[in-house]
């Protein structure tokens, strides 16, 4: 299986990729986690915020394989727990070779990439930092995979 989270930003702080690495390098090889790292559109004064969100959407569907399933991570999405994030994984290891997380920008994802997503999926309620959001999903993805393995990461 392989995991591809396709998301908006890049240069992260050395914090945020020794933490995604933490929990990356915990999975087995036969279970991958790829980052994909789009450039964010062009933002400022007098910028037009939708034609960035459309710049970023291009670039971010250019990145998905067509046979792959999508989840879009959206506020409007729907809250999962671990353990329904665990059973969609274990679904995800049987039916999609292919899987693509998408995160987008500061002005979260457009309607192209929202109607493409098979799947959308809120983290939270909260205002999260991108940068944080990385961290939380690879340490989550890892926790889902040990539920799978009952291992007793997810115990502890």
């Amino acid at each position: 299986m392989r995991i591809r989270i396709i998301a908006v930003g890049s240069k992260m702080p050395k914090w945020v990729d020794e933490g995604v690495n933490e929990y990356l390098k915990r999975l087995p090889a036969t279970f991958k986690v790829e980052f994909v790292e789009i450039p964010l559109g062009k933002r400022g004064k007098g910028a037009d915020v939708k034609r960035a969100i459309a710049s970023e959407s291009t670039n971010m569907l250019a990145q998905v394989p067509a046979s792959s399933r999508v989840v879009a991570l959206d506020v409007l999405g729907k809250s999962w727990s671990t353990e329904k994030l665990a059973d969609y994984m274990a679904d995800w290891q049987m039916t999609s070779p292919d899987v693509c997380l998408l995160i987008g920008g500061p002005d979260g994802l457009s309607s192209e990439c929202l109607q493409r997503a098979d799947q959308k999926w809120s983290l939270s309620a909260l205002t999260m930092p991108h940068p944080l959001v990385r961290v939380l999903l690879a340490e989550q993805i890892y926790r889902g995979w040990t539920i799978n393995q009952n291992h007793p990461y997810h115990r502890s």
